[in-house]
């Protein structure tokens, strides 16, 4: 039964949150997809001790209660009644309603569903997106409906980390009369510092792109090595870091120590990232004075001068 309860799971929490972004509020205000999946699964866990169907959100009946002008929970209370009314005393009635007429409800809610603009946007900007979208609708439509959610599940999945694999570490540049560190993209988009290395490393770090991170640092690293005196790593993007990363972090500020530089980490703002610098030993071994709330901070403090002079004071 495993399987088969976590298809239902994924197929309620897919079409709660397609129904619940369909039929926004018309006061603008965002739906809260989070609070739909508690009711839903507080309704399934109540069904299931009666013996009844997973609990579910309903494209039909939703768009029926929004285009009458239905905005409240009351609306929805007094749907249910009017279905179990119609399920208990009205099956001769329901019994003579065409199948076309159901039909038209279904092909009326597919409207507001499918976002056909939404795909042709998807086309023009993101063209792997796209693909991706027309995969997963071909599978779930030809072949069984967990084979086609896996493989649309799958697909996501790839294509985030296929994303986090192609990160490779970047040398910054300072912005002229700034202390903005930026990467460079022209020929007068910034100055370097002498003796200073400023590099920084757009993605969360994990295991599918730490030996990347390492090897491209080390490179970067080695590229100056005859001048460079402080390596800074900017790591406002850098909102995780599990085991395999974070050795490969100890390996690079080994490195660079081999080489004569001291290394810094500046900007680090996520406190997962933060956690685990000190959970693997990493803060320890950079020590927590060379980690800044700023690159200019980390340069101030630990430049080639700066780091001379703390030298010989010590």
């Amino acid at each position: 039964l495993v399987p088969l309860a976590l298809l239902i799971a994924i197929v309620v929490m897919v079409q709660t949150a397609a129904t619940s972004r369909s039929f926004a509020p018309q006061d603008g205000e965002a739906p809260d997809v989070n609070r739909d999946f508690v009711g839903v699964g507080a309704g399934s866990i109540v069904a299931g001790l009666f013996g009844a169907f997973a609990v579910n959100s309903s494209p039909p009946r939703t768009a029926i209660a929004a285009q009458t002008g239905g905005r409240s929970q009351l609306s929805g209370l007094i749907a249910a009644t009017i279905v179990l009314a119609l399920s208990t005393f009205g099956g001769s009635l329901l019994a003579n309603v065409p199948q076309a007429a159901l039909a038209g409800v279904l092909m009326f809610v597919a409207q507001h569903i499918l976002r056909w603009q939404v795909f042709a946007a998807v086309y023009r900007q993101a063209p792997f997106e796209f693909a991706l979208i027309l995969i997963t609708m071909v599978a779930i439509v030809v072949l069984p409906i967990e084979t086609g959610v896996a493989i649309g599940i799958g697909l996501s999945l790839l294509h985030g980390i296929w994303g986090s694999t192609r990160t490779e570490p970047i040398e910054l540049a300072q912005v002229p009369g700034t202390s903005v560190w930026w990467p460079p993209s022209g020929p007068s988009a910034g100055e370097q510092r002498p003796g200073v290395l400023v590099a920084a490393f757009q993605a969360p770090l994990s295991f599918v792109n730490a030996d990347r991170f390492k090897r491209g640092l080390r490179d970067l690293v080695d590229a100056r090595s005859d001048e460079v005196k402080l390596v800074v790593l900017e790591a406002s993007n850098i909102v995780e870091i599990d085991y395999t990363a974070a050795q490969a972090l100890i390996d690079v500020i080994r490195h660079c120590r081999d080489k004569g530089a001291v290394f810094a980490v500046a900007r680090m703002e996520s406190l997962r990232a933060q956690e685990a610098l000190r959970r693997f030993g990493v803060a320890d071994l950079v020590g927590t004075q060379r980690i800044f709330q700023s690159v200019d901070a980390a340069i101030k403090s630990l430049g080639p001068g700066q780091t001379q002079q703390q030298d010989e004071a010590q």
